[in-house]
């Protein structure tokens, strides 16, 4: 192993193991971890160069001992420690011209900068989707109430109901969900929309009267746009043949989805804990940014467009309304 590589497993050690971020990041997940551990990096890196260019040195440029270097190093820098105290250093470009490696620091902070405002909008537009998907628990659970005495048009009317409501859902987040949007690759948002499509596709709903799902009643999901779609030919078919086995499909998917749309939602579940770990990574941004500029320097500021940056503004105007 390499001294750069000896100095950076120290480092991450140490970082990894600073009080303010084991407590920060206790439980939280994914998100907080990810953040720890390319501070972490970046200050292995720099930290390694550093001693790299001990070893590679000439004689007569070459301090007395490693210990005299990093004594050099830390006189010139505000601190080696992003959770200590702040001091001097930045120039007026925005770098901490005391480091090794300044611009590489700089490009970890634009880095930071960035997933400030991404998990900000992240957290905004996760907690819309929860509420949307506590609407859509709602929606689903009125088609039980449809029996054997439901008028046929009163069916016809609460699935189509049902079908617009679930477009609404699908269209709200698309953007969000594509390459770009706020929330793209968010695991939660994407199980949280597939297990809602596969609930209303649940071919089993039904089978004890011969059908398969809301599929055999002319509701189904266009495979390109994943909007609901209503086939009210086909389902006055069914009707006139066999509304009990109708309503009996209507009634066993109004439960399922409803359950499945209520487990996303749970404690501990899917979107839940995605929240958290998002709340903890915000806050240990807002609480250290000082310090982390006075180590790496200020950073590119984020510049979002577009649905990140609305939803930055729906987060910055929420926070400021709790605040008061």
């Amino acid at each position: 192993m390499s001294i750069s590589e000896i100095a950076g497993t120290g480092f991450n050690f140490a970082l990894l193991n600073n009080p303010a971020i084991k407590n920060k990041s206790s439980g939280t997940g994914d998100v907080m971890s990810s953040l720890a551990i390319r501070i972490a990096e970046s200050q292995s890196q720099i930290f390694g160069s550093l001693l790299s260019s001990f070893f590679s040195a000439d004689a007569a440029s070459k301090p007395a001992s490693i210990g005299d270097l990093l004594a050099s190093q830390y006189s010139q820098s505000a601190s080696t420690d992003p959770l200590g105290d702040s001091g001097g250093g930045i120039s007026a470009s925005g770098r901490n011209t005391a480091l090794f490696d300044p611009e590489s620091a700089y490009g970890m902070m634009s880095v930071i900068n960035n997933k400030d405002v991404a998990y900000k909008a992240q957290f905004s537009e996760l907690s819309q989707m929860k509420s949307y998907v506590t609407e859509m628990r709602q929606e689903g659970q009125k088609l039980g109430h449809i029996d054997m005495a439901t008028d046929n048009g009163v069916i016809k009317a609460e699935l189509g109901n049902f079908a617009g409501e679930y477009n609404d859902w699908v269209r709200r987040f698309d953007e969000d969900m594509q390459n770009g949007g706020a929330m793209a690759g968010v695991q939660a948002a994407e199980i949280s929309r597939w297990e809602l499509e596969q609930s209303v596709g649940n071919m089993f709903n039904g089978a004890r009267d011969g059908l398969h799902g809301l599929r055999d009643l002319g509701f189904t999901i266009d495979p390109v746009t994943k909007l609901a779609v209503v086939d009210t030919v086909k389902l006055d078919a069914v009707l006139a043949g066999n509304k009990q086995g109708v309503v009996d499909t209507v009634q066993e998917f109004s439960a399922n989805f409803a359950r499945a749309a209520e487990l996303l939602n749970a404690d501990g579940n899917f979107i839940p804990r995605q929240l958290d770990n998002l709340s903890h990574a915000i806050a240990y941004i807002d609480d250290n940014k000082s310090a982390l500029q006075a180590e790496f320097g200020l950073g590119d500021a984020a510049r979002p467009t577009g649905r990140i940056a609305q939803a930055l503004a729906a987060y910055n105007q929420t926070a400021a309304i709790s605040r008061r």
